[in-house]
Order: C-alpha cells, then sequence, then structure tokens
C-alpha cells in the first residue's frame, strides 16, 4: 500500500481542518458510498493520532495515515488524495 497527498489537497486540509505541524489525518475504509475500485464502501478521515499504522506520509509536519485494521481497504492498492477543483474538496483515487 502506498499513500500520496498531492500538494493541492495537503493545503486543503490545512485550510478546511486549521491542521498544523503534529496534527495527524487518518484515512480509512467505511461502509456506504463507492470508490473507483470498491462498491459499498467509500473513504473517510479522522484527526486521530496513530495506534498502529499501516503507511504514514509526512507533509510540514503533518502526518497523513492508514492503520493496521484497515489493511482489508487498501491492500495492494495505492491510494493518491487529490483535489476535485470543481466541487473544491479532496477526492480519493485508487490504482
Amino acid at each position: 500500500m502506498k499513500l500520496i497527498v498531492t500538494d493541492d489537497a495537503h493545503k486543503w486540509f490545512v485550510e478546511e481542518l486549521g491542521l498544523k505541524s503534529g496534527d495527524f489525518v487518518r484515512i480509512f475504509g467505511k461502509y456506504g458510498g463507492s470508490t473507483n475500485v470498491h462498491v459499498g464502501f467509500s473513504t473517510g478521515i479522522q484527526l486521530v493520532e496513530p495506534e498502529n499504522p499501516l503507511t504514514t506520509t509526512l507533509i510540514d509536519g503533518i502526518t497523513y495515515f492508514t492503520e493496521q485494521a484497515d489493511d482489508w481497504f487498501f491492500t495492494d492498492y495505492t491510494l493518491t488524495v487529490g483535489m476535485d477543483n470543481t466541487l473544491n474538496e479532496p477526492n480519493f483515487t485508487y490504482a
């Protein structure tokens, strides 16, 4: 599993959520919705500290991460967190 957060998405998280160096953003799979590779599940975010991280990406002191418990959702994928400029919100693309 690889986690990529684009500069535009990172900027959105900082501005919209008021993040600062030392903060954490958990990315996880949740019931309902869909992704480009999951039916019935979508991607959620939560501002919590990691307990047992599967993967982490550090940008400007902010840690984006997934948990080992969510391996079922992320296994074998590269997740890119980018921006949907039409909706002005992050999008989550799995490859």
